[in-house]
Order: C-alpha cells, then structure tokens, then sequence
C-alpha cells in the first residue's frame, strides 16, 4: 500500500538531505578530526584513528540529515559547523 503524499517529502528536499548526508556529513567529520589533530600534541595518533572514526561519524551525520525535517537547516547547521572548526584549526596552527 502506497504512502500518503502528503507524508513525503518533494524531489528537492530530498536532494538536499542526500547531498547534505554525503558531502556534508563527511567534510563535516572531516573538520572534526582536522580541528583535533590541530588541538592535541599527538597528531599521526589521531589521523591514524580517523581512518576508522571518521566513517563512524560520516555515518551519524547522514542519519541525523535523514532525521530532520527540512534539508536546508541541516546544511546549514553543516556549513556553520565546519566553517567554526575549520577557523578554529585555522588559528591553532
């Protein structure tokens, strides 16, 4: 039995959730991990852990942009979050 068209999403609300699930999600987990390789001492430790986190993460970030309800706010928390911690590792170097 089919869904109700009124309980799905449109064709650009989805595009948006799924870009922002893929590219988002991970330059997203990528800053993370960038932002703590700027802060602790041990760098090549914490690069070496985000070969196996970082997909953690990625995946994490896709479900919460498939969580929310409007695919513009998820980018736009995603582009304020990795421009905040892209300055910040920025500046720590």
């Amino acid at each position: 039995m089919p869904a109700k068209k009124e309980y799905l999403t449109t064709r650009g609300q989805r595009a948006l959730k799924i870009t922002a699930g893929l590219l988002g999600g991970y330059f997203l987990s990528l800053a993370i991990h960038l932002f703590a390789a700027a802060l602790l001492p041990f760098k090549s430790e914490v690069m070496m852990t985000a070969t196996f986190s970082l997909f953690i993460l990625w995946v994490a970030f896709m479900v919460l942009a498939f969580a929310a309800r409007s695919g513009l706010k998820v980018w736009g928390y995603y582009l304020l979050a990795i421009s905040v911690l892209s300055a910040f590792t920025y500046f720590l170097r």
